[in-house]
């Protein structure tokens, strides 16, 4: 998820009374709930497959939500001895333990979040390099957004003048939120069972299918559909007849060239098919000269795309 999301669910943890356990708890749980994101820099420091390759890995597996607690915890402390209590000697200090727990609780977070879209997480490395994808939410959610900020916008209303159950709207909005994510779910679930079934009888039954959600409206899934040589694409919506939808014509994967068996050897491109879900190859220029251009159908049909697509230069044999 995006990280107003991250931001946003720590903050109403905080609210919703995790914020009096100790000193410096919603620190604890607003940077716990990003801490991860700290592979995002690859974006901008590092060539676009380097990203692809190590982007929600390391930093989101296992062994790091271990860690992660730890050197969160450890960091805050130093903070709490040498700066908040140098300037503030009368102030109670934070409590290691609690501190600890409540990183745990802000880190683990991170990765669940990240399941939940079309994206993925890869939550066994360094252990395993496989994806899981939850395909439950989109990537930003302005529901999501709206639910968790008025939940913690109002409870920080109520601490702000001592009201009694201050904490109850953020629990409020955790619980909508958690409820929203379930029917998001079962929406997927569903969409998927409606799609494999159309594309059974159109004659591509045991069809790999994705139904990721769409911007905005939680009505309607984006279907991506691979049935061997290419990828069927399409929509379905629950609140039309018929729900499911083809759109445009079959997506060819050409990946039987040795052009792209060349491609697929580089480290970029061994890291983008790794990373793809959906990918398929078209390959262009002169003999001496050849580009293959990557795509995973999941984001983008455009070979230039800034996001979704990377270009891999093979040349001559």
């Amino acid at each position: 998820m995006d990280n107003l999301t991250h931001t946003l669910l720590g903050a109403a943890l905080a609210q919703a009374g995790l914020r009096r356990k100790t000193p410096l708890a919603t620190a604890a749980l607003l940077i716990g709930a990003n801490l991860p994101d700290v592979d995002g820099i690859l974006y901008w420091v590092a060539r676009p497959d380097s990203a692809y390759g190590f982007r929600r890995g390391w930093t989101h597996g296992v062994l790091a939500v271990a860690v992660w607690p730890f050197v969160l915890t450890a960091l805050l402390l130093a903070w709490d001895r040498w700066v908040r209590r140098r300037r503030h000697p009368e102030a109670l200090p934070a409590v290691a333990g609690t501190l600890l727990w409540l990183a745990l609780l802000a880190v683990a977070t991170h990765p669940l979040l990240d399941w939940l879209n079309t994206y993925g997480v890869r939550w066994l490395m360094p252990f395993s390099r496989r994806w899981f994808y939850g395909d439950v939410l989109f990537i930003v959610d302005p529901w999501v957004w709206l639910a968790l900020g008025w939940g913690w916008w109002a409870s920080r209303r109520r601490w702000a003048r001592g009201d009694a159950g201050a904490g109850r709207p953020a629990r409020w909005a955790l619980a909508v939120t958690a409820a929203y994510v379930l029917l998001m779910g079962a929406s997927g679930i569903a969409a998927r069972q409606v799609a494999s079934e159309a594309l059974a009888a159109g004659g591509h039954a045991g069809a790999r299918v994705m139904a990721g959600p769409e911007p905005l409206t939680p009505f309607r899934r984006q279907i991506v559909a691979d049935v061997g040589t290419g990828y069927v694409l399409g929509t379905v919506d629950w609140l039309r007849r018929p729900r499911f939808v083809p759109e445009g014509s079959l997506v060819a994967k050409g990946d039987r060239r040795p052009e792209v068996a060349r491609a697929t050897r580089t480290p970029g491109g061994e890291a983008f098919v790794q990373w793809a879900r959906f990918p398929f190859f078209i390959v262009e220029g002169a003999p001496g000269a050849t580009v293959v251009r990557m795509v995973d159908a999941r984001y983008t049909l455009d070979p230039d795309a800034r996001f979704g697509a990377l270009t891999v230069p093979v040349g001559a044999r």
